[in-house]
């Protein structure tokens, strides 16, 4: 079982980072995405603790992250929270004021944006531009054929452009 342990210590190290921001994305709430985080890392332990090998850990964990996301939705009657925080770790401390607040509210209406648009082009956009992610990986996460992915994050990348100049305009 220790062999496990430092696994899933290097899976958690490699990972944390990006679930954290990839739930933060979804929620808009610092304190809220900690929280379902370290839901995500407990279930992911559990169930890697009881299965032999687990194929793609990345994978394995958005689709935890995805359904927990899904869930903390269904418990506050969907309802969104909406916050005014700039994401951690994307504003670089060497940056000006006047260029930590342009930053602060470009990434603030990219959020914005994305939070308009359907569950899975917010994913796909997220796990493919933020996260690194291939399209095989995405869809192994998503359970679907790669085209399908390939499609959703080209038709996400298409409404996300269409929600941001509308979002320009609107300013």
């Amino acid at each position: 079982m220790d062999k496990k342990k430092a696994q899933f210590s290097t899976i958690y190290d490699q990972y944390i980072d990006k679930i954290y921001r990839f739930v933060y994305l979804k929620v808009s709430s610092q304190e809220i995405a900690e929280d379902i985080t370290s839901k995500v890392f407990l279930k992911g332990w559990e169930s890697y603790a009881k299965q032999a090998d687990i194929v793609s850990p990345g994978s394995f964990l958005y689709r935890i992250a995805s359904n927990a996301v899904i869930d903390h939705y269904r418990e506050k009657g969907k309802m969104k929270i909406v916050s005014t925080e700039v994401a951690p770790q994307i504003i670089d401390n060497r940056t000006s004021i006047h260029d930590s607040v342009v930053l602060g509210s470009d990434v603030q209406l990219v959020k914005s944006a994305i939070q308009n648009m359907k569950e899975d082009y917010q994913n796909v956009i997220i796990w493919h531009y933020l996260d690194g992610m291939d399209v095989p990986e995405i869809a192994l996460a998503m359970d679907k054929p790669a085209g399908t992915v390939r499609v959703m994050l080209h038709r996400g990348l298409k409404v996300l452009k269409d929600e941001l100049k509308g979002k320009i305009q609107e300013a």
